[in-house]
């Protein structure tokens, strides 16, 4: 009483059948391995001036087209788009930022100001941006803190 367990041929080789199956371990160990280098390197990529923002409840906005941002550092430096301005030179450059074209949105000013600063500083740049009829602006916060 015997029980045959391959198949054999006429030579009394056995004959395996061809593996019809993918071994995916190895490509779902090399996808999460680069998953995680991504999710490290992505906060990393974030580059500007760096500015301790003040904490807020508010939501995130959603926002399809790349904003304008103004940045004033703890020392009252001003940046738009990671370059420094000067207080002179802030009109001009807030005029030509209006007299671009515009999304059918609306051209949208992101002011990032360090919670340090004070507050006529940030209304002296608010008040530019309002002179030059650029209206939709966005105050930047991070998120409150969890006790």
């Amino acid at each position: 009483m015997g029980a045959s367990l391959g198949s054999k041929s006429r030579g009394g080789r056995s004959r395996r059948a061809p593996m019809a199956e993918i071994n995916v371990t190895p490509l779902v160990d090399v996808m999460l391995v680069l998953l995680i280098i991504f999710m490290v390197t992505a906060p990393l990529l974030v580059a500007g001036v760096p500015v301790d923002l003040p904490e807020s409840r508010a939501g995130a906005l959603d926002q399809q087209a790349k904003p304008v941002q103004i940045a004033l550092d703890k020392d009252g430096a001003l940046f738009i788009d990671d370059q420094p301005v000067s207080d002179a030179a802030l009109p001009q450059r807030l005029s030509a930022i209006a007299a671009e074209p515009a999304p059918p949105e609306g051209r949208r000013i992101y002011l990032r100001a360090d919670k340090a600063l004070d507050y006529g500083r940030v209304m002296r740049v608010m008040g530019e941006l309002n002179r030059a009829g650029l209206n939709h602006v966005a105050l930047v916060s991070v998120g409150e803190e969890k006790t």
